[in-house]
């Protein structure tokens, strides 16, 4: 639009231009005078925010003035508007966007949003962009990238209500004088808050509009009374000019070029680049596009899309808000060609490519939860809900104490209750609590956690300036209720809320929809929230609830899940008169006796025998002699276990090792006894990688091997169940370590080289149907009928024992594989090349380049003729009865 184009608009003339034989000139005048006064002193500071905020398309003050032209359009002749109102409605327009940079607010971003708001920011902001909550320090002095982009974000979603303050602010000139964006005071005074509040809505969902513009305000005392100002319709044209004002003057090419915004920012600038002005066709808006997209600018041609379809929405809102509160509809009512990309693609061209929506849709949302909130997901595993359930309710006693330091007396409640016909499970917390706001947004919003959310984050300004970390991650939990049974029952208040803005909300299944109402006005309802689910499997049933505990009792569940707790568990037996309390725990600082002891508690029943209770005191003793703690970059303690768990032979008790996320349980491994602190690696929770990286677990590891060591417990047995492990996370074995079985016994990795050199052929022995081993004690044995076996002379039979998870995963094998011979990963024949690429990494591959040294031949001329012979080398052991055992026959080049 050229300079001063809105004087031409028929807004502009029909209420604010001077005319001839004008009774109320001297009046139009001064509001004319006074909104000049506005647009000249406010465009200093809309360029400044320019400067400042650079990757922003133009909100300038160009873009002020292509308003009343937007205005014009979704207008037309159904809007009327007189002077009073235009000069309101154009001051909006003015200070709408005004705040878009750091130069409206007198301050830094940080301190206009206060710390506890900006904490929270920078604390959602990083775990978006790094997959993790951050440490406190992080939250102290974020890393520049996140910091940037917080400040964005927050001048992006506080601009529309710093607009509202700028209609009184001021800022001192070199003079000492106070200079304000509306000098008239009488007009500052009389219409300033309605501008405000006006320039603000643009934000606010569309519903407001009617609660918060109702009633028409009256003329000033020096106006005619005839110019009264009706808010919700200037709210109204506000909104839509401002949605329907995209076109190519908010991003010119030769400023596009000199800004060169990236990622998002770009594709706005470059689809805005593209866009016509728009036109009314009708009740449509009809935009278009003045070049075609190419390829390489399919993604703007799609967020066009997107947009415009925004814009579509926002004048169907509009429109429904008019038509239902019986005020005049505007003339602009939805957007032309957005309701299918082939439409859209007749307004915005494409040239060589063609647009087809491939978008993931979920055509039956009801259906996809009952499918990922229950058994598809999470298995016939119940307690995997009451997991769940004891999580989130953690999580909202740890926000509530994050929000109000004064509070000490949270707790959580899990009851088990039976009556003749059925069961009923019930965990209630007095945490947090939800508004109606967070549970049709949050909680009800599948695979979204909602404490990721910018809606919980401005709900609950603090919860990271408090400390908060929830444990929470990928928005599901909540819905493996549905492993329990249908009828679910949640009731919460939040704790800041009065009781009767306590909610109800009943479910009948995960695919019908929830009935949401308020609690009966006279019955009081407790902070906090209770989720109570009627068993649909008694809890003594085959998979019941209560299946893999040892005595049927929900203290065991409780103590197989919760490893740790930061509230105290209160647990309710059915039929109990009091409960059990699993106080407060931390793995991070336990002793070694009391982390064995919450990993692998005594029976809580009168069955459990004095001889039993010896046995687990005798395997923590042995734990405590052995463990060693694994340590983070900080050297804060994130395991403490011992390597393999040879300690699960000892007795009958299950002495297995736990991966644990947030202090809940997520594996087990044999790999360890002990505890290791593990990241959900899927929204299950069933598997997990750990927090640890591999220099941190390789460290833990020796310092294992030199604990085992010092205890004299590295015999024979568990070095040849280790071996595969140690020479996974050293690449390498120490000296000492047996790996290996010959005739003459144990064959430990300094022998390996001279053990080859005395021999002019080798037979490498596999395991198979006929031959197997064991570590307790060293042997091998036939297979089937375990009878004990001697190896020949020349053979020798390599004890692998891969490691369980998650060690398996930390040191995977394909990482140490020959680098040299990758590219046979490719041949579509098992080649010599490919067979040593893949057992490069392996304890064959470390015996093979033992051969090789012994020898002094290369790998080809090792492995090649076993390959001319197909890989079909055998031998055998003792009698007939025996079968072939398969293996590889090496021979010393040039014999």
């Amino acid at each position: 639009m050229p300079e001063h184009g809105y004087t031409s608009t028929v807004l502009w003339r029909d209420t604010l231009a001077a005319r001839p034989d004008d009774p109320h000139a001297e009046q139009r005048e001064r509001l004319r005078r006074s909104y000049l006064e506005l647009r000249e002193t406010a465009s200093v500071l809309l360029a400044e925010n320019a400067r400042t905020m650079p990757q922003f398309t133009v909100h300038d003050i160009s873009h002020v003035d292509a308003l009343w032209e937007t205005a014009d359009l979704v207008c037309g002749h159904q809007a009327v508007l007189n002077p009073a109102e235009a000069y309101v409605l154009g001051c909006a327009f003015v200070l709408h966007d005004a705040a878009m940079g750091e130069a409206a607010y007198g301050t830094g971003v940080r301190e206009m949003m206060g710390e506890a708001r900006w904490r929270d920011l920078v604390s959602v902001t990083y775990y978006h962009r790094k997959g993790r909550w951050p440490e406190q320090e992080e939250l102290d002095e974020p890393p520049a990238e996140i910091a940037e982009t917080c400040r964005t974000t927050a001048i992006r979603e506080t601009h529309a209500e710093q607009a509202r303050r700028l209609v009184d602010q001021s800022w001192r000139s070199s003079t000492g004088k106070d200079i304000h964006l509306m000098d008239d005071v009488q007009l500052r005074d009389g219409y300033g808050p309605l501008i405000g509040d006006l320039a603000a809505s643009h934000w606010w969902p569309v519903d407001r509009l009617a609660e918060e513009f109702g009633d028409p305000r009256g003329s000033l005392p020096w106006q005619p009374s005839e110019w009264t100002v009706e808010p919700l319709k200037l709210a109204c044209v506000l909104r839509l000019a401002d949605a329907t004002q995209i076109d190519s003057r908010r991003a010119p090419t030769f400023l596009f070029a000199l800004r060169d915004p990236q990622g998002d920012a770009y594709r706005h600038w470059r689809f805005q680049e593209h866009i016509s002005r728009p036109v009314l066709d009708r009740d449509r808006v009809r935009y278009s596009s003045l070049r075609p997209f190419l390829p390489a600018d399919a993604g703007s041609w799609w967020l066009a899309l997107d947009y415009l379809r925004a814009v579509d929405r926002e004048l169907k809102a509009v429109d429904a808000l008019l038509h239902d509160h019986r005020r005049e509809r505007l003339a602009a009512r939805a957007v032309a060609g957005v309701d299918a990309p082939e439409r859209f693609a007749r307004h915005f061209r494409v040239q060589g490519w063609r647009p087809i929506d491939a978008t993931v849709k979920v055509s039956d949302a009801p259906a996809l939860v009952k499918s990922l909130g229950g058994e598809q997901l999470y298995g016939d595993q119940p307690a995997v809900a009451v997991r769940e359930l004891i999580q989130n309710a953690q999580d909202a006693v740890l926000a509530r104490q994050a929000l109000q330091p004064g509070f000490t007396d949270g707790r959580i409640e899990v009851k088990l209750t039976r009556t003749d016909s059925s069961w009923c499970l019930e965990v209630r917390d007095n945490g947090l609590g939800m508004d109606e706001g967070t549970l049709i947004h949050g909680l009800l919003d599948f695979g979204k956690s909602g404490w990721s959310s910018a809606a919980v984050r401005n709900r609950l300004p603090g919860l990271a300036d408090g400390g908060f970390t929830p444990s929470g991650r990928f928005g599901i939990g909540f819905f493996s209720v549905f492993l329990l049974g249908d009828d679910v029952e949640l009731i919460t208040r939040r704790y800041d809320a009065a009781t009767q803005d306590a909610r109800r909300l009943a479910f009948d299944g995960p695919s019908n929809r929830p009935l949401l109402t308020p609690l009966p006005a006279q019955g009081w309802v407790p902070e906090g929230t209770t989720v109570r689910v009627t068993l649909k499997k008694g809890a003594n049933d085959v998979r019941g609830l209560l299946y893999y505990t040892e005595d049927d009792l929900l203290e065991q569940l409780v103590q197989q899940l919760v490893h740790e707790n930061a509230v105290p568990i209160h647990i309710w037996e059915p039929g109990a008169t009091e409960p059990t309390v699993l106080p407060r725990f931390s793995l991070a600082s336990g002793t070694p006796e009391e982390v064995f002891d919450r990993l692998y508690p005594p029976a809580a029943t009168e069955y459990w025998t004095a001889g039993e209770e010896k046995q687990r005191l005798q395997t923590r003793e042995a734990f405590v002699t052995r463990a060693t703690e694994l340590l983070d970059e900080q050297g804060r303690r994130i395991g403490l276990a011992s390597l393999w768990n040879d300690l699960y032979y000892q007795g009958p008790r299950f002495y297995a090792g736990n991966v644990t996320v947030n202090g809940f349980h997520a594996a087990q491994s044999h790999a360890f006894a002990g505890y290791l602190a593990g990241k959900a690696s899927r929204a299950s929770r069933d598997k997990a990688d750990l927090v640890a990286d591999q220099e941190q677990v390789r460290q833990w590891m020796r310092t294992q091997e030199q604990q085992l060591r010092r205890a004299g417990l590295l015999d024979d047995s568990l070095q040849l169940e280790l071996a595969y492990t140690l020479y996974s996370a050293y690449q390498g074995l120490p000296d000492d370590v047996a790996f290996a079985l010959t005739a003459e016994g144990l064959l430990r990795a300094s022998d390996a080289v001279g053990w080859a050199e005395q021999r002019e052929e080798v037979f490498m022995a596999f395991t198979g149907t006929s031959l197997a081993w064991d570590a307790r004690p060293p042997k091998l044995y036939e297979y089937t009928s375990g009878v004990s076996l001697e190896l020949p002379e020349d053979w020798v039979f390599v004890c692998s024992s891969y490691p369980d998870p998650p060690l398996a995963q930390v040191f995977p094998d394909v990482e140490n594989r020959d680098p040299a011979y990758e590219s046979a990963r490719h041949h579509t024949q098992l080649s010599w090349q490919k067979l040593w690429w893949r057992q490069s990494s392996n304890l064959h591959g470390f015996f093979l380049r033992a051969v090789c040294r012994a020898w002094s031949c290369t790998m080809e001329s090792l492995l090649a003729p076993v390959e001319a012979r197909k890989w079909s080398d055998t031998g055998r052991i003792g009698d007939e009865t025996i079968g072939p055992i398969p293996g590889y026959l090496l021979r010393r080049p040039g014999r």
